[in-house]
């Protein structure tokens, strides 16, 4: 049998051309609409701390969460496979990336440049928080096309690399914080479809993204989005704790339910051959909809 005939190589092969993609869109997104060059050239990734706030909320959050736990398919080490296929590649480019700040920077006047980098990351924060706001507002494509527009000037081109090594170590940090992250998410997927409420954490995410444009309008934020993200984090986890009872008594309701149920008005026994009630399509691997749009088991604000 050959290597494309293998089960195991047809179906790392099919995981990795659908749900790859949307991940590497997702993930590499800020490096495409020139985010994350806004980003270091405002100074958010100074500090260590700087870069992995930066890394969590740019390259993580809620939509890498809603992506791998929603769309991808497979085992947590084959998408954690994915995952690194995507990471190492995103990591390069974040430090290339970085090295170029300053050619980038001689293109753009950075200070409009900025602002139109400001709303985009305004303009995902609210889409994140509420897809019926984002139905009302621009494409955060269209927003940084203008942007460009407005702010490039080819004529004072100026080929430099960034002489500052620290700051391009932070940028690849970011980068690979943002890939961790994602490698977490991947190898516990199991344990987070069933113990975390991913329409919290969005709407933390939310908050937290929301913040980061501060930084490029030149206002201090410090580590009000990291700590943001953590709390969101820990208030959309719901371990059973204490739960073998909840549990017990929720069996126990369950099998009087069915008892119940199993008996018709007469008391006889329900005749088997009666065809099961249908499965409500609101399951819990849809994610909550705040838009009433009808989208099973995708989260509606990405």
């Amino acid at each position: 049998m050959s290597t494309s005939q293998h089960p195991v190589a047809l179906r790392m092969e099919r995981i990795v051309g659908g749900d790859a993609r949307l991940l590497a869109l997702v993930m590499m997104l800020p490096l495409v609409d020139g985010v994350f060059p806004a980003l270091i050239l405002a100074g958010a990734l100074n500090e260590p701390l700087g870069a992995i706030q930066v890394g969590l909320l740019i390259f993580g959050g809620s939509a890498t969460v809603a992506v791998i736990l929603a769309d991808m398919d497979g085992t947590p080490g084959e998408q954690a496979a994915v995952v690194m296929l995507i990471g190492l590649p995103l990591i390069l480019l974040a430090a290339l990336e970085a090295a170029l700040a300053p050619t980038i920077e001689s293109v753009l006047d950075i200070v409009v440049f900025e602002r139109f980098a400001a709303l985009v990351i305004a303009a995902i924060a609210a889409k994140t928080a509420s897809a019926t706001i984002g139905d009302y507002l621009p494409n955060p494509v269209v927003v940084i096309g203008l942007g460009l527009v407005a702010s490039v000037d080819p004529s004072g081109l100026t080929v430099r690399v960034m002489t500052d090594p620290v700051l391009v170590a932070h940028a690849t940090l970011a980068a690979a914080v943002g890939v961790a992250f994602a490698l977490a998410v991947a190898l516990t997927g199991p344990y987070l479809r069933e113990y975390m409420d991913i329409d919290r954490f969005r709407f933390g995410s939310a908050v937290a993204l929301g913040l980061l444009p501060l930084s490029l309008l030149g206002m201090a934020f410090g580590q009000a989005p990291l700590a943001a993200l953590v709390v969101a984090a820990l208030f959309a986890i719901d371990l059973p704790i204490g739960g073998g009872t909840d549990s017990s008594s929720s069996a126990d309701a369950n099998d009087a339910a069915a008892q119940m149920g199993a008996v018709t008005d007469g008391g006889g026994v329900a005749d088997s051959s009666e065809p099961a009630v249908a499965k409500s399509e609101d399951d819990s691997s849809a994610y909550p909809n705040d838009d009433g749009t009808e989208t099973a088991g995708r989260a509606p604000w990405l």
